[in-house]
């Protein structure tokens, strides 16, 4: 392949087991901006990215993802750092373009050789009065709802092959 960006877009895998390394400030920033800067609908730009390595608050996430979930594991799979994504929900594009945003850090990520997994659960944390308190510790509007959360770090072993694509995934209307 001799494109780069089509390379990393077909070698990027969700990844479910992670080293206890955190991820450098800088390679943080830059995964940060990428999702700054991914489409928006009308350029309204309504996502709020909030990155965190803080292991209590982490922790906090686990609990109330899991406790969702119904279940006792970690549904962030240890991951050092999450990024959570919430959206203005008043933005009538609000959950594409933070599901935007999150793709876009996805593929920034994996260009760096950083690992990720996205994970859901987040519109129903942020709707509880747990996730409500969050919000406003970090200073953040209510009107904003969670779109998504990627685990974020280095692979715990080795990434596995992608699954072969369906049949018709893809249709050509000439």
């Amino acid at each position: 392949m001799s494109n780069a960006v089509i390379e990393n877009i077909l070698s990027r895998r969700s990844v479910r087991s992670y080293l206890d390394k955190q991820v450098s400030e800088d390679d943080l920033k830059l995964i940060l901006k990428a999702g700054e800067y991914a489409p928006s609908g009308m350029g309204k730009q309504s996502p709020v990215i909030v990155a965190v390595q803080n292991k209590e608050t982490i922790d906090k996430f686990v609990n109330m993802n899991a406790e969702i979930m119904g279940t006792n594991s970690n549904p962030y799979y240890g991951a050092p750092t999450i990024i959570i994504v919430l959206a203005d929900k008043n933005v009538s594009t609000h959950i594409q373009d933070g599901s935007l945003a999150l793709g876009t850090m996805m593929l920034a990520a994996h260009s760096l050789g950083i690992s990720t997994c996205w994970i859901n659960r987040e519109y129903e944390m942020f709707n509880t009065k747990e996730g409500r308190e969050l919000l406003n510790e970090w200073g953040v509007s209510y009107d904003v709802v969670g779109v998504g959360a990627l685990a974020l770090g280095y692979s715990k072993g080795d990434v596995k092959e992608a699954k072969p694509r369906k049949e018709n995934y893809s249709i050509i209307i000439k």
